[in-house]
């Protein structure tokens, strides 16, 4: 079970800060002081995050708390222990809060509505070929199973492919991830 806090700026010393979201929307706006390890990327950085654990509580970060919720689970069963942030970057920032900015760096949309992007172009496509040919509505219906499955299991590959897109990958101005890593570590 996933623990969750509510953080004022104030407590945010007492935390290493690790953020989960790609290097994309990492680049748009990541709450001060955040190392930027894609939930993806978990496994390679077990390692690093064990040492940054060991000196002090791991906070793990996200746009809303969801991913950052599934973070800490899969922290958790490598051995370390972590919190998540109440809301992520969503409900800091809407606080108030101060938010760094990649210098340069051309924020991509957040992971929930490339989602939404993507399974709505895909259902609307199947629907319309559907009219010419029948047999495409089975891509409607598999966009909606997918949906369906998304939301019952509370993971969604469809996000996990677009986070592997070039333009989620790479940020201007981002710290590179063997760099991070060896932050961490120190």
């Amino acid at each position: 079970m996933t623990t969750a806090i509510t953080l004022t700026p104030t407590r945010l010393g007492e935390f290493t800060v690790v953020d989960v979201r790609t290097p994309g929307e990492y680049a748009g706006g990541h709450v001060p002081g955040a190392h930027n390890i894609p939930l993806d990327r978990l496994d390679e950085a077990a390692s690093a995050l064990r040492t940054a654990a060991a000196r002090g509580s791991l906070l793990v970060v996200c746009a809303s708390g969801a991913r950052s919720a599934k973070g800490c689970d899969r922290l958790a069963a490598l051995g370390v222990e972590a919190v998540s942030l109440d809301g992520g970057t969503g409900a800091w920032a809407a606080a108030g809060h101060p938010v760094e900015r990649s210098a340069g760096a051309r924020t991509p949309w957040p992971m929930d509505r490339q989602v939404r992007l993507t399974a709505g172009s895909l259902a609307l496509a199947g629907f319309v070929a559907g009219l010419a040919w029948p047999p495409a509505h089975w891509l409607s219906g598999l966009i909606g199973g997918g949906l369906f499955f998304s939301a019952v299991t509370n993971t969604c590959g469809m996000a996990s492919l677009l986070g592997r897109l070039p333009y989620n990958r790479r940020a201007v101005g981002a710290v590179p991830f063997q760099e991070t890593l060896a932050r961490l570590a120190a």
